[in-house]
């Protein structure tokens, strides 16, 4: 892929090496993701996607086998400099606290824009872009204790503070967990114009399968720190069975369509959405 920001071949990784309590986490991991689209990296608990996703910025780098480009930049170079990379590269974690540490929401959200220089008003104009543009209004929350706020909030907050660095790759670790069903969907609205309109690309890791397939365009599974299906969204969920083998289910309106194809019913055109199905439904009742 010719515009690929992310390309990740062979990658092996073994946490603690040679002690008690190593631990193989990838054992021959692949990742392509091009320059603008939403990708999906998927797969069951343990599978390594956390760990593949810390590659993405740089915060592990290869030393056992494989290799790992980013944006143009091939980690395992001695010259390469970690810190200018994830200034390009925003990765939000899994655990929201292991990402926020200052006292008041609107000080995390600065602290990055503040290490690239900026001050004053613009800095004041990123931090409220940040939290607006991930449901947390600026005048109501930049003086909340960051401790204090709930579950949903921090994940938030921690989205905002690696928005204010303005990335241009997004890696999102199971950022979406623990948000309700609307929160859910101003995120994925929120992902969809930061790509059109802010031209960022975006990397999703997640366990739910109605998430991926109502976002990613492409996606890529992990099982057992393999890389085992790549494609796109449509192509991946239709190999039914190496997603079982996987551990992995359908998406809700995936599984429903094969069920009713199995009774005989046959949905054109494999969708994988609500919004999908409907289209396709309607088509078949007027033609």
């Amino acid at each position: 892929m010719s515009d690929a920001i992310v390309t990740v071949q062979h990658l092996g990784h073994t946490y603690l090496p040679g002690t008690p309590l190593e631990s193989v986490a990838l054992r021959d991991a692949h990742l392509t993701v091009a320059r603008g689209e939403i990708a999906a990296l998927i797969g069951t608990s343990g599978a390594g996607k956390s760990t593949l996703a810390h590659f993405t910025n740089g915060l592990l780098r290869p030393t056992e086998w494989g290799r790992v480009t980013i944006l143009g930049q091939d980690l395992a170079a001695p010259e390469l400099d970690p810190a200018a990379l994830r200034r390009r590269v925003g990765l939000v974690f899994q655990y929201p606290h292991q990402q926020l540490f200052e006292r008041y929401v609107g000080d995390d959200v600065a602290y990055g824009p503040r290490q690239l220089g900026l001050s004053g008003d613009a800095l004041r104009e990123r931090v409220r872009w940040a939290m607006e543009a991930v449901g947390l209004p600026f005048e109501a929350f930049r003086d909340r204790q960051t401790f204090s706020l709930s579950g949903g909030e921090m994940r938030r907050a921690a989205l905002a503070g690696v928005l204010a660095m303005r990335p241009e790759l997004l890696v999102l670790d199971e950022a979406t967990t623990g948000l309700d069903p609307q929160g859910r969907r101003e995120v994925h609205a929120l992902l969809r114009r930061l790509r059109d309109e802010e031209g960022v690309t975006v990397l999703l890791i997640s366990n739910d399968m109605d998430e991926v397939a109502e976002v990613a365009e492409r996606v890529t599974v992990l099982h057992e720190g393999h890389t085992v299906l790549a494609g796109t969204a449509h192509d991946v969920f239709a190999q039914h069975a190496a997603l079982a083998g996987a551990g992995l289910t359908l998406p809700t309106v995936g599984a429903i369509v094969r069920a009713l194809a199995q009774e005989g019913i046959t949905v054109p055109g494999r969708p994988i959405t609500v919004c999908e199905a409907e289209e396709a439904l309607w088509r078949t009742l007027h033609s």
